[in-house]
């Protein structure tokens, strides 16, 4: 039986998190954290940390896991810089399974991504949508950021040169070298992507819609399960699907 702890187990990941657990014999939930709580207080319990707190606070989890020689599955996003570093400076510690999305369908979506790129060639321009409810804190979605990265790494650019947040007055032409990006928010949508590759006479689209977070939260869950069988290192959901 592998023991989960979650942190962030108050927020709507969270919610999801333990209430999908009860769909998997092979793991329990042996502690919840949230703001205010201590993780240090249940963590010996646990063989394995999900972590859907907040960015600022994932790399002292990943520290005190590290500490505890804990797996830890990692769902925040939006880290600045320092705080990636932190947390990738501890791979050799311990497993860890970050990923913008755990949905098996959004990482199908990653797959597709870049097979399509790889194949279409230069020659069609590349634009990502993505919409998320009116709560989300940060733009564009971790999602869309993987997908800008998945893009980037096949046309061998840099996504932070590459990257175009949006367009607004007298732009220009667009260029070959660009990847366009735009955030939608608005209402309780739980998240949807679609990647655009347009060329003369043609245009092909790939989209996911999530419905429900439960999607996230089984493959965090099951992300959880693989990690604890793993060497220590940095490890993604392609890895626990075997896409790689």
């Amino acid at each position: 039986m592998t023991k989960v702890i979650i942190t962030g187990s108050k927020g709507r990941m969270g919610q999801a998190l333990v209430a999908c657990a009860e769909n998997f014999r092979e793991l329990e939930i042996a502690g919840q954290v949230d703001q205010g709580d201590d993780l240090r207080s249940v963590i010996a319990g646990g063989d394995v940390v999900i972590d859907f707190s907040s960015h600022t606070a994932t790399p002292g989890i990943v520290e005190l896991c590290a500490r505890h020689k804990k797996a830890v599955v990692i769902g925040t996003t939006g880290h600045s810089e320092s705080e990636q570093s932190a947390i990738r400076n501890l791979k050799s510690a311990i497993p860890m399974v970050w990923a913008s999305n755990f949905s098996t369908g959004v990482n199908t979506l990653f797959w597709l991504t870049r097979k399509a790129a790889e194949i279409l060639g230069p020659a069609f321009d590349l634009e990502i949508i993505e919409m998320h409810h009116r709560l989300k804190k940060d733009a564009p979605s971790g999602t869309a950021r993987t997908l800008v990265e998945i893009l980037a790494e096949v046309r061998k650019l840099q996504p932070g040169q590459a990257a175009r947040h949006g367009r607004e007055g007298i732009t220009g032409e667009r260029t070959g070298s660009e990847i366009g990006i735009h955030s939608i928010r608005g209402g309780d949508v739980v998240g949807d992507h679609t990647v655009i590759f347009a060329n003369a006479g043609e245009r092909l689209e790939l989209t996911h819609k999530a419905s429900s977070r439960d999607t996230f939260a089984n493959g965090a869950l099951r992300a959880a399960l693989w990690a604890v069988k793993q060497k220590p290192g940095l490890y993604s959901m392609q890895d626990v699907l075997g896409l790689k």
